[in-house]
C-alpha cells in the first residue's frame, strides 16, 4: 500500500489547537453568567449567541488528539510513549494547579471558586482525581482524565503492535463498544468506551491512517460513521453545558455545522492540504494551547468577577484573554520546557535501569557466538522513509 510521505511539520494542526482553545475560552468568558453575576445576553448581545457553542472546542481537541496520538505511538514502545505523555502533560499541569490554588485560595479571592482544601489540591497533582471522585481544582481538568483513558486504550494497542490492521480493529471494536455501552449499562465498559467522545478520537485515528497510508473506502466509511454518531449527544452536551432550559431553547444546527467543519479541517490536513502552511508563529501558538487551557477558567473568571464593575466588558474579556496567553507563554518557557526536559531525561534513565535489571544475563557461550557473528550477518529490519518521518515528528504535536 502506498504511504503518504512528507517531511513537513504539520503547523496547521498547531493553529487548529489554538483555535479550539480560544473557542473554549470564548465560551467561558462570554457565554457563562458565573463571572458576570447575571446572564451575558445583555452584555454581549451578539457575541453571546456564538459563544454558547464554544464548548465544542473540547470535541475539536479530541478529534485532533486522535490524529496526533495515533501518529505519536507509531514506532514507539509503551515505555517511550508513557515518557512522552507524562513529560508533556505534567509540568504545565502542576504549574496550572498551583497557580490556580494560589489565585483563588491563598489570595483570598474565592469569588468564583475555591478548592475544598489542600488535600484536594494534592490529589489533583496525580491527574487521577477523576477516577476517585475528588473534585477538580479547575473544572476544565475533566478532559484530561478522558485523555488519560484514551492513552490507556492506545497503550493496549501498542502491546499488540501499532499496525494499520490493528488500528482498524481498534476503530471497529471501540465503535461497537461505544454504541452498545448505553444499552449494556456496564460501568467499566461505559467508562472506557466513552460513547460521547469516542467518535472524535476514532475519526482522528482514521484521518491519520489516511495521512500515513492513503484514503480508501474503509477509512472514509469509518469517518462518516463517526460523524453520524457524533450527532447523537449534541442535545445532551448542550444541556450539560448551558442547562436544560437553555439547551432545549437553542437550535442544534450551529453545533452540527461546527462538528462538520472540524471533521472537514482535519480531513483536509490528512489529505495534505495544510502541508504548505509553515508559519513559524503557529509553532508558538501550539505551544501555548495546553497551558492556556489549564489556567484560563477559574483564574480568568476570578479577574472578570473582580473587575467587572470597573472595566468595560469587551475590554475586560480581551485583557484577561491576553493576560492568560502571556501567562501561558511564561509557563511554557520557564516551566514546561525545562522541567519537561529534566523529567524526560530522568524517566528514560529509570526505564533503562528497569530494562537492565529485567533482562537476564546471557550465557558465556551465547555471548561468544554473538561476538563471532559478523556485522553483515546481524539481521536488521529495513528502515523506510516513513519510519524516519514518524520518528522526526514523534512528540511534536502534543494534544491536551
Amino acid at each position: 500500500m502506498a504511504e503518504h510521505r512528507s517531511g513537513n511539520r504539520l503547523a496547521a494542526l498547531d493553529g487548529l489547537r489554538l483555535l479550539a482553545a480560544l473557542m473554549v475560552v470564548f465560551y467561558h468568558y462570554v457565554a457563562l453568567a458565573r463571572p458576570w453575576g447575571h446572564t451575558t445576553g445583555t452584555i454581549f448581545p451578539t457575541a453571546h449567541k456564538a459563544a454558547q457553542y464554544g464548548w465544542l472546542g473540547v470535541e475539536f481537541f479530541f478529534l485532533i488528539s486522535g490524529f496526533v496520538i495515533c501518529m505519536s505511538v507509531w514506532g514507539r514502545t509503551v515505555g517511550e510513549f508513557a515518557v512522552s505523555r507524562l513529560t508533556r502533560l505534567l509540568p504545565a499541569y502542576w504549574a496550572g494547579i498551583l497557580l490556580t490554588a494560589v489565585v483563588v485560595k491563598t489570595w483570598a479571592w474565592p469569588e468564583v471558586a475555591s478548592p475544598r482544601g489542600w488535600g484536594t489540591v494534592i490529589t489533583n497533582l496525580t491527574m487521577l482525581q477523576g477516577g476517585n471522585n475528588t473534585p477538580d481544582v479547575d473544572p476544565v481538568y475533566w478532559t484530561l482524565f478522558v485523555e488519560v483513558k484514551f492513552y490507556l486504550i492506545m497503550a493496549v494497542v501498542m502491546l499488540f503492535g501499532v499496525t494499520y490492521r490493528n488500528c482498524l480493529i481498534l476503530c471497529g471494536v471501540w465503535t461497537a463498544a461505544a454504541a452498545l455501552a448505553p444499552v449494556l449499562k456496564t460501568p467499566l465498559v461505559t467508562e472506557f468506551a466513552m460513547p460521547q467522545y469516542a467518535p472524535f478520537f476514532i475519526a482522528g485515528i482514521a484521518f491519520y491512517l489516511m495521512r500515513r497510508h492513503r484514503p480508501n473506502a474503509v477509512l472514509w466509511a469509518i469517518v462518516i460513521l463517526q460523524l453520524l454518531l457524533a450527532q447523537r449527544y449534541i442535545d445532551y452536551r448542550l444541556a450539560t453545558n448551558l442547562g436544560e432550559a437553555a439547551g432545549d431553547a437553542l437550535p442544534t444546527w450551529p453545533a452540527r455545522f461546527i462538528i462538520i467543519a472540524a471533521f472537514a479541517l482535519i480531513g483536509a490536513i490528512a489529505l495534505g492540504a495544510g502541508d504548505r502552511i509553515q508559519w513559524k508563529w503557529l509553532t508558538t501558538a501550539g505551544a501555548l494551547t495546553y497551558p492556556l487551557y489549564l489556567i484560563h477558567l477559574n483564574i480568568g473568571m476570578t479577574f472578570i468577577d473582580h473587575y467587572r464593575d470597573q472595566i468595560p466588558a469587551p475590554v475586560l474579556v480581551a485583557s484577561v484573554t491576553a493576560l492568560m496567553l502571556a501567562t501561558a507563554w511564561l509557563i511554557h518557557r520557564f516551566i514546561e520546557r525545562p522541567v519537561g526536559k529534566w523529567l524526560r531525561t530522568t524517566m528514560r534513565r529509570g526505564i533503562d535501569d528497569v530494562r537492565r535489571h529485567a533482562t537476564p544475563p546471557r550465557s558465556h557461550s551465547h555471548r561468544h557466538s554473538h561476538a563471532q557473528r559478523s556485522p553483515s550477518q546481524t539481521p536488521t529490519a529495513p528502515r523506510t522513509a516513513e519510519d524516519d518521518r514518524t520518528t522526526a515528528h514523534a512528540g511534536t504535536f502534543e494534544s491536551v
